[in-house]
């Protein structure tokens, strides 16, 4: 396998040099930060990437304040208590994406997000306790225990709460395809995450960087160069 020194001395050569590079990486993990994120936080995030899946992330931020006022501000108690009407009424309300199956994953997700609290204290304290050298672990309790948080959705809410995790987008696997691991274009397979997890551990044990760098970077050292100098 290619070491990381050499996939970001490429990221640092098509970005213009190694501070243009810093530039791009995201705010390092904060576990202190996520830790303290409320659970009607996380499950607000749950939801936005729910209802990003297959849309337009645009038309849901434009409609963001319609969905926090639907859905109770995301208080996980005050939506497991509510009646049948209404859920039967979010799916005629305008304020939101009417997708019938969608709005009941919110349902299901606010008793996902209470059974994980009441067991962990919070579920960002249950998050902040999880290392991100498991973060295969991770995607299959959310996928079993969660609703719709399945694949890629489950990696992004993972990434925008804060959480210390890879990405396999279409160019981090180009990159650890080009670097010699053996996986299918499209990462979807038990064995296919199994072998990214490992790479990214050996990976971080090399460099010391957080995973959201080594995901950031690798997605940078190939693909479109959008430029970014």
């Amino acid at each position: 396998m290619t070491s990381f020194k050499t996939i970001r001395a490429r990221a640092e050569k098509r970005k213009g040099g190694p501070k243009a590079l810093d530039k791009l990486m995201p705010e390092k993990p904060d576990l202190k930060g996520l830790a303290k994120l409320g659970d009607d936080r996380i499950l607000a995030e749950m939801t936005r990437r729910v209802f990003c899946a297959g849309f337009a992330w645009s038309v849901i931020d434009s409609k963001w304040d319609g969905f926090e006022a639907a859905f109770l501000h995301f208080q996980p108690a005050k939506l497991t208590f509510q009646p049948e009407d209404y859920w039967e009424g979010l799916v005629r309300d305008a304020r939101i994406v009417r997708n019938g199956a969608k709005i009941m994953s919110v349902r299901d997700n606010a008793s996902f997000v209470q059974e994980i609290a009441k067991e962990h204290g919070s579920f960002g304290k249950f998050l902040a306790k999880w290392p991100p050298s498991n973060e295969v672990g991770l995607l299959d309790l959310l996928t079993k225990r969660g609703s719709r948080l399945g694949g890629n959705t489950g990696q992004m809410l993972l990434r925008f709460v804060g959480w210390d995790g890879f990405v396999t987008s279409r160019d981090v696997v180009a990159c650890l395809r080009d670097a010699g691991l053996d996986i299918a274009e499209e990462v979807k397979s038990k064995g296919d995450l199994a072998k990214v997890q490992a790479q990214f551990n050996a990976w971080a044990e090399e460099t010391g960087l957080p995973y959201t760098y080594l995901s950031r970077i690798c997605a940078l050292s190939v693909g479109e160069n959008r430029g970014e100098h």
